[in-house]
């Protein structure tokens, strides 16, 4: 993503919504839905809603695919596991901070809007 992209999408989310709701927002990795019951009006909580929710969706996916596949799936597990473990974590901590950033690889999709 380039750095005309990243200024767009901070300038769409103004100070006051940030501030107001980036406790939520960051919650939002915990439970994704949060936000949207909490700041239902808020464009911040939308964007972090959204990135929970595809990293939900892309861990259940991807914990079915590995839970199939014998042996060689079992063995990738735990590293996905850890891996969707530090993108939630990225996500909390960029949704606390008051940031918009989008998630490593998932981010760039969009189902809440």
């Amino acid at each position: 993503m380039s750095e005309q992209d990243m200024n767009q999408m901070q300038e769409e989310f103004t100070p006051e919504d940030i501030e107001k709701n980036k406790v939520i927002s960051g919650l939002a990795y915990l439970l994704f839905f949060l936000p949207l019951i909490a700041c239902p009006d808020s464009k911040f909580g939308k964007f972090h809603a959204n990135q929970a929710l595809i990293l939900v969706i892309v861990s259940i996916i991807g914990n079915v695919i590995l839970g199939v596949i014998p042996v060689v799936g079992w063995i990738l597990l735990p590293f996905y596991g850890i891996a969707m473990l530090i993108l939630m974590i990225l996500g909390l901590v960029n949704g606390l901070n008051g940031q918009a950033k989008e998630l490593p690889i998932i981010g760039k999709y969009r189902i809440i809007k």
